[in-house]
């Protein structure tokens, strides 16, 4: 009869959860090159820690070489349960960090594209409240796309998302906190910018080339875009600027984000009475089931200051 070996030797070493680390993240990024300057280490170091998990576990967990990058299926079970024991971990951590009196170490908050400058967020306020009442917490805030903030609350790897809300997932809590209207827009050298709003036709709308954010949208956004000319994807704003002001394409923005455009007479809005949809914004935080010391911190504090408005 033969004997099993577990893959890891027990107990598992910080060594393993090292080596696992560098794993998930070349996972991630789908392969040793992107993964390189994430982790900050050479593509060759790369190789030599994944031989060493691999000899550690006595499994090859990935194909790599000309084909490009692939997980065995070995491979694919080793990363799903390296999820489960990373989560498992941040779940520790917050378990004894609620333990302590004194709130410290960082938030983290992740914002989609320019939500966090928009005035009815009042973050510079949210921030102060934080501080004043948490002096040594650490706010770490950065923008990333909706699909990565959802992954990064439910890993457990940020606190806060606050993104525009277009799905619901499992394992996520939602908590809406305004809504602000997209209106369609068009630059200044594009052949419908001098025309008067009333002038144009709804197919003269429908045959100009429109940008899609390339995410699904609400209902709202579904009616506006279900007839258009959809020719272009872009879904951050910075991004989707520089097709409006080529003149060639239709796209929609919040006032918060094109106001400067304009009043610069850059930008106009087109028929802003009609072309419009409504999104809610929404602060995303992660169901454990347990509380957490620091999103209630920011709850409180994003509550407060609302209520000060």
């Amino acid at each position: 009869m033969s004997v099993k070996h577990a893959l890891i030797p027990r107990p598992v070493s910080e060594y393993d959860l090292r080596l696992l680390r560098i794993f998930k993240v070349v996972v991630d990024c789908g392969g040793f090159s992107a993964a390189e300057s994430v982790l900050n280490i050479t593509r060759s170091t790369i190789s030599v820690h994944m031989s060493n998990l691999e000899a550690r576990m006595k499994v090859r967990l990935a194909s790599r070489g000309r084909g490009g990058f692939s997980l065995t299926e070995e491979g694919k079970t080793v990363y799903e349960a390296s999820l489960v024991l990373f989560s498992a971990l941040n779940d520790f951590a917050l378990l004894v960090q609620n333990l302590d009196n004194e709130l410290n170490g960082e938030i983290s908050i992740l914002c989609s594209d320019q939500v966090a400058l928009t005035q009815q967020l009042k973050l510079p306020e949210v921030i102060a409240y934080i501080q004043e009442q948490a002096p040594i917490v650490q706010p770490a805030i950065n923008a990333e796309t909706i699909p990565n903030i959802e992954q990064a609350i439910l890993n457990g790897d940020a606190q806060i998302g606050i993104i525009p809300e277009y799905r619901r997932i499992d394992g996520l809590t939602y908590q809406q906190f305004y809504t602000e209207p997209y209106y369609l827009c068009l630059g200044r050298a594009h052949p419908l910018f001098t025309c008067d709003d009333a002038e144009i036709t709804d197919e003269d709308v429908f045959n100009c080339q429109t940008v899609h954010p390339g995410v699904d949208v609400n209902l709202s956004g579904i009616e506006q875009f279900q007839k258009m000319n959809l020719s272009a994807r872009a879904y951050q704003f910075d991004t989707r600027t520089p097709l409006i002001l080529s003149g060639k394409y239709l796209g929609f923005f919040p006032l918060s984000y094109i106001q400067g455009f304009l009043d610069r007479g850059e930008v106009r809005l087109l028929q802003p009475d009609q072309r419009y949809y409504n999104v809610d914004h929404v602060i995303v935080t992660r169901n454990t089931g347990r509380p957490d010391q620091k999103v209630d911190l920011f709850l409180d504090a994003f509550s407060n200051v609302q209520a000060s408005k």
